[in-house]
């Protein structure tokens, strides 16, 4: 069964894969959802309410992180990592989105890494 394919192996070329999945209507929502986010947000109002539920939803998760760490005092350096590293691998894949026609993946990018920060800035601020 694999001998059609020694020659594809050895020469370092391999026939191109079937698709894995199944192309469903589930699966062509998944893929067709930045698409119609971003058509549903062609409003000011819906992208600005959009990016203030994003910022508000880091601002809580920075918050928490902060607090239930802080609360343990097991893993603050952990913690302190995972954060930088979310902070960095957002700052980073911000890269690639400039490049991307679509500004709403950026937007919300941003917002959600000003609201981590800002939640983690301010709990900090609280210990002090």
């Amino acid at each position: 069964m694999l001998s059609p394919l020694l020659p594809l192996l050895n020469s370092g070329r391999f026939p191109p894969l079937p698709p894995r999945f199944q192309q469903t209507r589930f699966q062509q929502r998944i893929t067709q959802s930045g698409n119609l986010l971003e058509a549903w947000a062609q409003n000011p109002w819906r992208r600005l309410s959009l990016l203030l539920i994003v910022l508000l939803s880091g601002f809580v998760v920075g918050g928490s992180v902060g607090s239930i760490i802080g609360a343990l005092s097991l893993l603050d350096p952990l913690g302190a990592l995972v954060c930088v590293l979310a902070i960095e691998v957002a700052a980073r894949l911000r890269r690639h989105l400039l490049a991307q026609p679509l500004k709403l993946r950026l937007q919300v990018l941003d917002m959600a890494r000003m609201g981590l920060l800002y939640g983690l800035l301010l709990d900090g601020f609280k210990l002090l």
